[in-house]
């Protein structure tokens, strides 16, 4: 099912007004439609025969997509996307926070980008403990102390060196343009400035110049919102590369204002941040190859080591849905979770035991403590013991080109906003990453994560990470594409993408729009989406489950590779404004 004829053209004319005032050389006089999916038809993915995007925004979709149609490949789309969300979905796109990037090149080579944020140099391992002992989330959350020294630019300009086939300032003129001539505000974000804005943006004098009216209310949808600072910034980047940022006129915006603040971030850690190319991890499930991110995300470590525990088990034959299944995977996640606890940090500073976390023999012998009819309490699990194995706002957005290069991208600023705070003039919100480091270990974050000594606050250390940008290889070609926001619950939400597709044989839409259910040891806690049949919660609490309806978890952007080739994609129904298109 599509779109009206009519109504798509309608769509395809507005989305052109847009790049009808860039330089005329930039773009395409003549441009076929994209391939839009019906926003109510949940079911059936869109499909397109060439290249595809899937973000968690519209307009910086059509960027993408117009770059590949240009002849850009993969990761020209990727940094394309990546710089126009920083414009448009302002909760978590941005140039002042971190991420990761994961790409598989046509020939087969698979690499992972570490982008992440950096600890600064004056970090202490207690900056946010406080007189009573406890660790204080308003220092890691909202304070000039909770930036970590940002890594998007450098990451995002790593990666389109390496591989990359167009140049800097062609990849970033949409995005320049969208800060300087403004876009429509959508729902979400206008949403998420009304309700969060309020919580932190509202503060800071400079913040609230940009995205608060006049009058106090923040902008509303249709309203068109332009950020010129922010425009000035991207025009120096485009112009002078990561230097810019690292040891120029933005750096210097940044120190500055973090000086005024009592903040610790200087021209030093800039100088000094590096992003980082790193090995994935790779893993198999039932004759598929799992590729995904290495530490300092846990992810990749974690829904490998989740799907070896879950190859002993035969999903299908309980089927979608059932509370077997999902007892199984609970009990499952519970195991994975506790061992994050303990052994997950920057392998920079700790020795990470890869390899005994996703041996097939180590998730065997958890596979046999799952009991199908009572769930395990949480306080009765510890980490395992490896030696005999060893030999809430994020953003993904997933791109496919037509010769099979395969990018996914997991960024953020770590809650909505990052900390509020705007870095000088330059129209850049800095990041809150430092929360994500175990500020007492044994305490939880504000994703109640648990974490222990590995991952506890030093300078130069990236925090650990549950983002999870996650390829999947079948005979040798890329077959998913795909990752999610969504804080401690974004390694559970990508496991059951892949659970659905390969164990359930949903196709990509079916997969996304499924109810999601989320485990991760502390607290003991099963939480579900609504969507499951009341006999299936009856029976999960029957087994000692303790059940617990949540708000909806997750925000896929997925593409799939069908056998001839075709590319079916899906955004998550559970966002508003997000969009997957191809051509």
């Amino acid at each position: 099912m599509r779109l009206s004829s009519l109504l798509r053209l309608n769509i395809w004319l507005a989305a052109l007004m847009l790049w009808a005032s860039a330089t005329p050389a930039a773009w395409p006089q003549s441009v076929a439609p994209l391939s839009y999916g019906v926003e109510n038809d949940i079911f059936h993915p869109v499909t397109a025969p060439h290249g595809m995007v899937a973000s968690v925004d519209k307009t910086a979709t059509e960027v993408g997509v117009v770059i590949l149609r240009q002849g850009g490949n993969a990761v020209d789309a990727a940094v394309a996307v990546g710089f126009a969300l920083a414009v448009t979905h302002l909760q978590a796109g941005n140039l002042g926070g971190g991420g990761f990037m994961l790409l598989r090149t046509p020939a087969g080579h698979t690499t992972a980008i570490d982008f992440r944020e950096m600890a600064p140099q004056g970090a202490s391992r207690n900056m946010f403990i406080g007189a009573d002992g406890n660790a204080d989330s308003r220092l890691s959350l909202t304070s000039p102390l909770a930036s970590g020294t940002p890594g998007t630019v450098a990451g995002l300009t790593l990666a389109l060196s390496r591989y990359g086939s167009m140049d800097l300032a062609q990849v970033m003129r949409p995005a320049i343009r969208l800060a300087e001539k403004g876009f429509t505000v959508n729902q979400a974000l206008a949403g998420d400035l009304a309700h969060y804005g309020r919580e932190n943006v509202i503060h800071y004098a400079n913040s609230r110049a940009v995205f608060f009216k006049a009058n106090g209310q923040p902008y509303a949808v249709g309203e068109t919102l332009r950020q010129p600072q922010l425009a000035h910034s991207l025009t120096l980047i485009a112009r002078q590369g990561p230097r810019a940022f690292y040891h120029g006129d933005i750096a210097g915006e940044i120190s500055a204002e973090m000086r005024r603040r009592g903040g610790l971030i200087n021209r030093q850690d800039l100088a000094e941040y590096r992003a980082v190319e790193r090995r994935p991890v790779v893993g198999s499930y039932r004759g598929y190859q799992i590729y995904s991110m290495p530490p300092p995300s846990s992810g990749g470590i974690h829904i490998i080591q989740i799907l070896n525990i879950l190859e002993n088990i035969d999903l299908a034959k309980m089927g979608a849905g059932s509370a077997n299944a999902l007892q199984v995977m609970s009990e499952a996640m519970k195991y994975a979770y506790a061992d994050r606890s303990r052994y997950l940090g920057d392998p920079d500073f700790v020795s990470v035991p890869v390899a005994a976390l996703t041996s097939k023999a180590y998730a065997k012998s958890l596979a046999q403590r799952i009991d199908l009819n009572h769930a395990r309490p949480s306080s009765s699990i510890r980490p395992g013991q490896l030696q005999p194995y060893e030999s809430d706002q994020t953003t993904h957005y997933s791109v496919v080109d037509k010769n099979g290069f395969a990018v996914a991208v997991t960024y953020t600023l770590n809650t909505y906003f990052g900390s509020g705070i705007m870095a000088g003039n330059s129209g850049i919100l800095l990041n809150n990453e430092m929360d994500d480091f175990s500020a007492k270990p044994g305490t939880p974050n504000i994703f109640g994560l648990v974490g222990g000594d590995a991952n506890a606050i030093a300078p130069r250390k990236r925090p650990l990470s549950s983002m999870s940008p996650t390829l999947v290889v079948k005979d040798g070609k890329i077959w998913l594409v795909t990752g999610s926001p969504g804080g401690s619950h974004i390694i559970t939400t990508v496991l059951q993408i892949l659970v659905n597709t390969i164990d359930f044989k949903m196709n990509i839409a079916e997969a996304t729009a499924a109810p999601r259910f989320h485990q991760q040891w502390m607290p003991d806690e099963l939480r579900l989406e609504k969507g499951f049949s009341p006999d299936t919660l009856r029976l999960l609490r029957e087994k000692g489950q303790h059940v617990a309806i949540k708000p909806v978890m997750g925000s896929t952007q997925s593409i799939m590779r069908l056998p001839d080739g075709t590319l079916a994609g899906a955004s998550d129904p559970r966002t508003p404004d997000d969009l997957t298109a191809g051509y």
